[in-house]
């Protein structure tokens, strides 16, 4: 298992487009993707779950994966939160 704390970076946040990216690179893994904020864990290949986060600029996201190609994930995943726009 592989945990990390990002900080979003685009100025909407995680509105519909960034959080489409975001779903669709997690759904290129086979690990399990975990995005939580505030207490809340939702799963990163759902993109109604990802909405729900309402993660705005500035906000800390924790990002867990588990699976056999965790590394890989977590980096793709951690990209697309801290290039968002």
């Amino acid at each position: 298992m592989k945990q990390l704390i990002v900080k979003v970076q685009g100025e909407a946040g995680l509105h519909a487009r960034p959080a489409g990216v975001l779903v669709k690179k997690a759904g290129e893994f086979s690990s399990k993707i975990t995005l939580e904020k505030d207490g809340k864990a939702i799963d990163a290949k759902r993109l109604l779950a990802v909405l729900s986060l309402g993660a705005k600029q500035g906000d800390e996201l924790t990002i867990t994966v588990e699976g056999s190609d965790e590394e890989a994930a977590l980096e793709a995943v951690k990209a697309v939160i801290e290039e968002s726009h």
